[in-house]
């Protein structure tokens, strides 16, 4: 028998809800006229628990969808949610809904392979309906939610979502001129990003501008080792990178925090976003 998910408040209205399935990350975004939810879960059976553990939140209705890519345990959950809450915007990037919409509603060969494989597959299949190539804003009401593509991450088109902002109040205040801010617009400790971690911006990583939760796959959410980690793979990206270390070695040549051929992409990511500056030859 299934359970419901783990729900963790990680920012004042802003909510991550665990499954040990898959051990997937769904995050709800609050707003005044009602949260956002980024990413369905990946079957029927599956979503319906989700519609649950929303009824449960008590958050109120659901606004929009955000599916952050085209694997199937981000977006399989879109038709039950869809039936639950209503016709509903659901924005992804534009190669994650194009991938989307070339399916056709057939399911892709990989769940197949799955312990669950009957359940998966027997998913109406709906695709997201809004995309956005670089950047979208979301109102929730008192609060805007943003949808950047920064470049590819997980896949080529992963979303960062950014937010929520305090709205501005321009009302007349005493001591205060017509058309003043009464609020500083503030951006809470929350990012949400699809399997961030080793695959966001080396910049985004040093500077601590990455995701504080993720709508992805992991266990339990503990930002600060991740980030540490991310740090150390930035340096040493950095420092292979000035010596004149080609990616094709930089994995036998640098000292990293965990298993190096689990790194591979994040590697070659990470020299692919290096500035030419930091660069030194031979590089081949």
């Amino acid at each position: 028998m299934e359970t419901p998910g783990n729900i963790t408040e990680v920012a004042p209205r802003v909510w991550v809800v665990h499954y040990d399935w898959m051990h997937v990350n769904i995050t709800l975004i609050g707003g005044s006229d009602g949260p956002v939810m980024v990413d369905t879960h990946g079957s029927e059976k599956q979503a319906r628990i989700v519609a649950d553990d929303v009824r449960r939140l008590g958050a109120g209705p659901l606004t929009a969808l955000v599916n952050t890519h085209n694997h199937w345990d981000h977006w399989f959950g879109n038709d039950v949610i869809l039936s639950e809450y209503g016709d509903l915007p659901v924005h992804a990037t534009d190669f994650a809904l194009d991938r989307m919409v070339e399916s056709g509603g057939v399911h892709d060969a990989h769940p197949a392979k799955h312990s669950r494989a009957d359940e998966i597959l027997s998913t109406t299949l709906r695709p997201a309906t809004h995309g956005f190539s670089s950047a979208v804003a979301l109102d929730l009401g008192d609060r805007a939610v943003e949808l950047i593509h920064p470049g590819r991450g997980h896949t080529a088109g992963d979303p960062v979502v950014s937010g929520p902002r305090r709205r501005r109040d321009r009302r007349r205040r005493p001591g205060r001129g017509v058309g003043q801010a009464v609020h500083r617009r503030r951006l809470l400790p929350a990012r949400v990003a699809a399997h961030a971690g080793p695959r966001a911006r080396p910049d985004d990583l040093l500077h601590g501008r990455g995701p504080r939760a993720r709508s992805g796959h992991r266990s339990r959410l503990r930002p600060g080792p991740a980030r540490r980690a991310g740090h150390h793979r930035v340096e040493t990206i950095r420092d292979l990178a000035s010596r004149g270390v080609p990616v094709s070695r930089a994995l036998e040549q640098g000292e990293w925090p965990r298993d190096p051929e689990q790194l591979l992409s994040a590697v070659r990511l990470g020299y692919e976003h290096l500035p030419r500056a930091q660069k030194r030859l031979p590089l081949v």
